[in-house]
């Protein structure tokens, strides 16, 4: 018998699945009665926390990977070490939090990988400022982050306002 995660990874693969190759879902119930029809017991919540944890987000009314999630060879690989925390400053712009001394390069990794969403950063000693457009572009950069580091450092949700579900849960509450 398969064990809680085993479970969970393979419903994780079927939602790739699904949304990398079928067709849009714009509602998490509608992932839920999807993977039902593949076999797979699933509730809301567990969608809710399976998309955020593979990386996706909700974009013009539907969920979607992002296509980074597929690279593995981006520079920004390299300085995950480095990494301490991610926070929301403000609006529309993210910190990150360094090891001391580890700002610049940690922002020079993110300018090498040429992210289309960040209009630019700013560097410090042991931080870096990521200045985006608006809130859909935060959300997704801090998605990013969060794919990239595997969840392994200390971070506070976005809050999103915008992109509730009909029955009031995002696609990365809990």
């Amino acid at each position: 018998m398969p064990s809680d995660r085993e479970i969970r990874d393979r419903r994780r693969l079927a939602i790739r699945e699904i949304l990398l190759h079928d067709e849009p879902v714009l509602h998490q119930h509608d992932l839920v009665n999807r993977l039902r029809d593949r076999g797979f017991a699933a509730t809301q919540s567990n969608v809710s926390r399976d998309l955020r944890d593979i990386g996706a987000v909700r974009h013009d009314g539907q969920y979607m990977i992002p296509s980074w999630t597929q690279s593995e060879d981006a520079p920004f690989r390299k300085i995950v070490p480095f990494i301490r925390k991610v926070n929301q400053a403000g609006p529309h712009n993210l910190l990150i939090v360094t090891d001391p001394g580890a700002g610049t390069a940690v922002a020079q990794a993110i300018e090498d990988g040429q992210w289309p969403d960040l209009v630019g950063t700013v560097s410090g000693h042991s931080s870096v400022l990521l200045l985006t457009d608006n809130f859909f572009f935060q959300k997704l950069i801090y998605q990013r982050i969060r794919h990239y580091l595997g969840m392994e450092v200390e971070n506070v949700p976005l809050d999103d306002q915008e992109e509730e579900e009909e029955d009031g849960e995002t696609a990365g509450e809990e």
